[in-house]
């Protein structure tokens, strides 16, 4: 590559990174716009002081939070899926590789059953009730990853991690729609939590969102040589002096904390970590290092954009945003495979 050429890549990344943050500028402006009232309710914080109480309540606490967690979810999304990609070396690896989603499936369908579980010890039903739906799905995704590296045993061999994480994900999966059979109240919620949803996200789960994406950004930042040396292959990545199975472990553990954190706050939601890297390599081929950065934006803005139109499409009521994901990111991708095959 040619000094030119790189001169040029670099300039594209920066276009691109300066495009994505001002189409989430204008999305978010559209997501605080968007609900059943529409602008109405963000011109009355400013003009009517008889509905301001009311109009703040539902622009501050609902529409804004809401906006904000859907970008920074899709952000940690497409941050893990850059991750993954580059790990393994796949182009069709998702931030779900690993079995996390069916980690996280599993941990709400137990919590959910023991909610309305009969005979539950009240220091267990106390404990049930502090740790949430939300904090059972990370827990369970968590859980999910250790038990593929235990199965994989570490994480020396990529193919047997790949072949660790379909099996757990294919049993942990099968052990949740066994939960949701045993116990049929558990269904509706089931239901939302695997379509997905950023509809019950707060200020809490932005903030612990955003404490979470600032640091899996810089240290994805500084273990990007890492994914670059991988890039040419494991015996030129040791002939550069890399310790692979350190900063592979490192890299997991981000990779499962990203998808844990994101999951446990709005459930699943399919081909955001997956089409987001695609999406900016097919604009800009940069290191691995821009590559993260500009997978979370294109993350944050695919999920902020699914979102808006979810609440809009048959407003009053909503569509769930992780359907939207699947049916834009799977056409997506199909309309790529098809271009590279003509």
């Amino acid at each position: 590559m040619t000094d030119q050429h790189r001169l040029l890549q670099h300039r594209r990344a920066w276009m691109l990174g300066m495009a994505l943050l001002l189409a989430f500028v204008v999305l978010a402006i559209v997501g605080l716009s968007v609900g059943s009232t529409g602008l109405e309710n963000v011109w009355a914080m400013w003009q009517d002081p008889l509905q301001n109480e009311l109009a703040q309540q539902i622009v501050v606490d609902i529409r804004a939070p809401r906006t904000l967690g859907a970008f920074l979810a899709g952000a940690l999304l497409g941050l893990a899926g850059a991750v993954a990609q580059g790990l393994f070396r796949n182009p069709l690896a998702d931030p779900y590789l690993l079995g996390s989603a069916s980690g996280a499936t599993l941990g709400v369908a137990i919590a959910l059953s023991f909610f309305g579980a009969v005979g539950v010890s009240p220091f267990a039903a106390q404990w049930l009730v502090r740790l949430g739906l939300t904090g059972a799905a990370f827990l369970g995704a968590v859980a999910a990853v250790l038990l593929t590296l235990t199965l994989a045993r570490g994480v020396q061999h990529t193919l047997r991690l790949l072949l660790a994480g379909v099996v757990v994900g294919v049993v942990l999966g099968a052990i949740s729609s066994l939960f949701t059979l045993l116990s049929p109240t558990i269904l509706v919620a089931m239901t939302a939590f695997m379509l997905g949803s950023t509809g019950f996200i707060g200020w809490m789960a932005c903030s612990v969102m955003a404490a979470v994406l600032v640091p899996c950004l810089v240290l994805s930042w500084a273990l990007s040589r890492v994914l670059d040396g991988l890039a040419l292959g494991e015996s030129t990545a040791i002939t550069l002096g890399l310790p692979l199975g350190t900063l592979r472990s490192a890299l997991i553990g981000l990779l499962a904390l990203a998808t844990g954190t994101a999951v446990a706050q709005t459930g699943l939601i399919a081909f955001v970590g997956l089409a987001a890297p695609h999406l900016v390599r097919s604009v800009v081929k940069t290191t691995h290092g821009k590559l993260i950065v500009l997978s979370s934006l294109m993350g944050g803005v695919l999920l902020l954009l699914a979102d808006i139109l979810a609440r809009s499409l048959i407003a009053p009521q909503e569509l769930p945003v992780g359907v939207l994901t699947a049916v834009l990111g799977g056409g997506y991708l199909l309309w790529l495979m098809r271009k590279q095959t003509v």
